[in-house]
């Protein structure tokens, strides 16, 4: 399987299919590069070079005792595009892979990336501050601490049900795409997926994308009951100098995966524009 290794000695698995303009993946907590196979497979179709890689600590990567920060992350990304010298590429992110994207283009992206994509994503800050009093509460993420400690793997079936919008009244629930939750979540360590509740809530990113220069797109439900919208991509949006806003009525959290049908042709004229 494809690994390149990065300065600290960290492996780290990714996917790369296709030719042409090259578009990178970043998943969310606490899944893995499978997380994307809707996309990737659609935009292979479309002619395009579609890259994933799984996160240190998540799925195939090195489960590694440290380095489970927002810097480190978007570092073990520029490795990466190093060393598969990708150019003019668009990065997607998906929740704390948007994080992970606006880090990496803030800091990395010159001359490298053409385009980002922030998809339910955490920035710029989820956890309720002064300065962000439309956050969550910090009890929220410890109880997110304290599920997974006490038991992970039943904690991980509870998740994808808000995750995917599986509890709402009428709602069908999709056990294959549970069960997918579920596999990618446990590939992963315990101790990366334990620190990175910390990373995904409480790092600011306000820095990050007042940074990015590149068109971005931003995408949200407004039914997600992990990253609250209006908080997120409605806020994230406002920051960034050149980004275009859409908020899809009544979609989940993990719309990329239960409404690719609508997803993906909407990235796609992003793209494409």
């Amino acid at each position: 399987m494809p690994y390149i290794t990065t300065k600290d000695g960290t492996q780290i698995f990714y996917k790369d299919w296709g030719t042409g303009q090259p578009i990178v993946f970043h998943h969310g907590w606490p899944l893995s590069a499978d997380d994307w196979d809707s996309q990737m497979l659609y935009f292979l179709h479309q002619g395009y070079r579609v890259i994933a890689h799984d996160r240190r600590g998540h799925g195939r990567s090195s489960q590694t005792s440290g380095g489970h920060d927002m810097d480190t992350y978007a570092a073990d990304v520029a490795e990466l595009a190093a060393a598969l010298d990708l150019r003019d590429a668009v990065h997607i992110g998906h929740s704390t892979g948007g994080g992970e994207v606006a880090r990496y283009v803030a800091r990395y992206g010159k001359r490298r990336v053409a385009k980002a994509v922030l998809v339910s994503s955490v920035p710029p800050i989820m956890l309720k501050t002064e300065e962000n009093p439309g956050g969550l509460p910090i009890g929220v993420f410890d109880d997110l601490r304290n599920q997974l400690a006490a038991n992970r793997a039943q904690f991980y079936r509870a998740v994808p049900l808000p995750f995917y919008g599986f509890n709402r009244p009428g709602a069908k629930v999709l056990d294959g795409v549970v069960d997918n939750w579920w596999r990618q979540g446990m590939m992963g360590a315990a101790n990366a997926h334990y620190e990175c509740i910390k990373i995904f809530s409480e790092t600011d990113f306000n820095a990050d994308l007042r940074a990015i220069e590149v068109p971005t797109l931003v995408l949200h439900g407004d039914d997600d009951q992990i990253v609250p919208y209006a908080d997120a991509g409605v806020l994230s949006a406002k920051i960034i100098a050149d980004a275009t806003l859409k908020i899809y009525p009544g979609y989940p959290h993990g719309m990329l995966t239960i409404h690719a049908d609508v997803i993906n042709p909407d990235l796609l004229a992003f793209i494409r524009g």
